[in-house]
């Protein structure tokens, strides 16, 4: 369980830090949105009340170990709570089912009368227990406004909600006037209190057992914290609640023989969770969350963006203005971000990336989790950018730059449909695939094939789509991967054209560019760009039967050739079908892959070249 491990460490070297936001929760507390903020003096007198902001709501309370998980019967918080728990006059104003609360009042302010007579008590718990004990709460709130009263009945108004709940719902949270005015008055943000509870609660905690984790005789839990993705989550890592058997049978004849973990390493291990996930996670679709962080907590690359998105914050102002349009300069600008990353860790520092996702409501489930090298993490992350590097045109910029792809937009590109300006999957399947495709960032796994073979069915049916640059991306998205596949066989792979390359499916990709991009040119200055070439029409079929398709494709190509009045075109069709065997160009065999790239260097340098005017011209004069 070396996670379990690396999150106990993270609770250990960061609580209590004041440098860093947001603040780690400290053990025995969770957190609850607070719709009304009430203050009393240190006697235990009502001063003043007022409703909260939702955008200040988040409180941190004290919990117990039962209160922490509940979901239905009496279990009080131990000092923040609703208004069914800790006001004494609730049943004067409610009208709801549970209207006669004397059950969850008398097992509230009793809970709080033990932490306020103990040894551990706090000036804050003994003047909320001062004032609670009136059993004037409600009857205060509607004097000072807060709460509103129907005026025949005298009941709170069902239709009446503060910050969108209920008045008989809401949650209060507590501030108190110290007579020493140097005392912080917000209850939640007290460290005081925090240490007051948690070595109260520390003492009322029994089961001592040994802990799995850390090998001790320790208080035990089998109710570990849910809220770990964010405040409304209720599914929990670990659970123990089967008490029909099924889990265990064959193995174990009850929970304790199962699992055991202490009390306060569970709190401190899921905390460091929700630390990490709150300051940062990566949510993505269908539930999944995302967590990455380094031993020492130096920033990571995002290592689901592409290189430009994943670095930005390693790169000047100048680099940010001058995106890369050449690989040797892309390349240089990765390895010195990448370098620079490494400068800041330790030597013994670890990257953990972990992925978390729940199939029901109540449990989640570790679907990834890898830890290496600091060093090992980044090398491999710069290999993924390396590797799928490509030309690529940029909509912002208007320009054609070298950048890799992120991993949504892969996806999309996959197994996504066309949907206006822009190609979106299903949230299931991007949760799927980022699952997959996450190792292979992190750890150099092999590129899924079906991923591989969903880009090129896609990039090899360009009349699927309306939006010409939606295909465009596609192609390229596909480039990149095909690329990838290659450098993993041990095969180099330039972004221009490479006229040294004898492969067939290459060749034939370059032929397909030729006509597209000669057709093109031949067309009407109104046309050029809207008509669909006869190499788009037949290209589907071309991918599968090459040298059949082929003569359809050129015998159509005869007239716009003629059209253009010059040799260019044909000089470059004869010289690239001279570089076939006759074997090869005379196969039907399907293409490979690797046709996509023939295609998309060889139009690049059509369009970047400009020869193709020159030339046409000077035969002409």
């Amino acid at each position: 369980m070396s996670w379990t491990d690396e999150l106990y460490k993270i609770y250990e070297n960061n609580c209590g830090r004041d440098d860093i936001q947001p603040p780690m929760l400290p053990i025995s507390h969770s957190t609850a949105k607070a719709q009304i903020e009430l203050t009393v003096n240190e006697n235990g007198d009502f001063v003043t009340a007022s409703k909260i902001d939702k955008s200040d709501a988040v409180t941190i309370i004290p919990v117990t170990d039962d209160s922490a998980a509940r979901s239905s019967g009496i279990c009080p918080h131990p000092f923040a709570d609703k208004f069914v728990y800790i006001a004494g006059d609730y049943q004067k104003y409610a009208t709801g089912k549970n209207a006669d609360n004397s059950k969850y009042f008398d097992a509230y302010i009793q809970r709080l009368k033990g932490w306020a007579e103990s040894e551990y008590s706090h000036k804050a718990v003994k003047a909320v227990y001062k004032y609670l004990e009136k059993a004037e709460l409600i009857s205060d709130l509607v004097k000072c406004g807060v709460l509103i009263t129907d005026e025949e009945t005298g009941k709170l108004k069902d239709k009446e909600k503060i910050a969108g709940i209920a008045q008989e719902e809401c949650f209060v949270r507590f501030k108190v006037n110290y007579d020493d005015i140097n005392h912080i008055t917000a209850t939640w943000k007290d460290k005081t209190l925090y240490d007051s509870f948690i070595a109260y609660n520390s003492s009322i905690l029994g089961n001592v057992q040994l802990c799995y984790a850390t090998g001790k005789e320790l208080p035990s839990t089998y109710k570990h914290p849910s809220k770990i993705r964010n405040a409304g989550d209720k599914a929990k890592l670990i659970s123990a609640n089967d008490e029909s058997g099924f889990s265990y049978r064959g193995r174990f004849n009850d929970k304790e023989q199962a699992i055991s973990v202490s009390y306060d390493f569970s709190q401190k291990m899921h905390n460091g969770l929700k630390w990490l996930i709150q300051r940062q996670g990566v949510p993505i679709e269908n539930s999944l969350m995302l967590v990455v962080w380094e031993s020492a907590l130096q920033e990571l690359p995002k290592i689901t963006e592409d290189s430009e998105t994943a670095l930005e914050n390693y790169f000047d102002d100048n680099e940010k203005e001058n995106v890369p349009d050449t690989y040797p300069m892309y390349r240089d600008r990765l390895e010195k971000s990448i370098f620079g990353i490494k400068q800041r860790l330790k030597p013994d520092s670890k990257a953990m990336v972990m992925g978390l996702d729940s199939a029901t409501t109540g449990r989640l489930s570790i679907v990834m989790y890898s830890e290496l090298q600091g060093s090992e993490f980044l090398d491999n992350i710069q290999k993924w950018h390396d590797d799928t590097a490509w030309n690529r045109f940029n909509g912002k910029l208007k320009k054609t730059v070298v950048n890799s792809f992120s991993l949504r937009e892969l996806i999309n590109c996959a197994f996504g449909t066309e949907q206006g300006s822009f190609i979106k999957a299903k949230d299931k399947v991007v949760a799927d695939y980022m699952c997959r495709l996450i190792p292979c960032v992190t750890e150099q796994r092999k590129i899924p094939k079906d991923l591989l073979s969903a880009l090129v069915n896609k990039a090899s049916n360009p009349l699927a789509y309306d939006n010409s640059y939606n295909w465009q991306k596609v192609l390229e998205a596909a480039c990149a991967i095909i690329r990838k596949t290659e450098i993993e066989k041990g095969v180099e792979c330039k972004m221009v054209f490479d006229k040294n390359c004898k492969n067939r499916s290459y060749l034939f990709g370059g032929l397909l560019a030729i006509a597209d991009k000669a057709e093109n040119d031949a067309y009407d200055d109104a046309d050029r760009g809207k008509r669909i070439t006869n190499a788009k029409r037949y290209w589907n079929r071309f991918s599968s039967r090459p040298y059949q398709t082929w003569q359809v494709i050129e015998e159509r190509l005869r007239p716009y050739l003629d059209k253009l009045g010059g040799s260019y075109y044909q000089k470059m069709l004869n010289e690239l079908m001279s570089e076939f065997s006759i074997e090869d160009f005379s196969s039907d065999q399907k293409l490979e892959p690797c046709y996509l790239l023939g295609y998309h260097c060889m139009m690049r340098d059509l369009y970047t070249s400009n020869k193709s005017d020159k030339s046409d011209k000077n035969e002409e004069e």
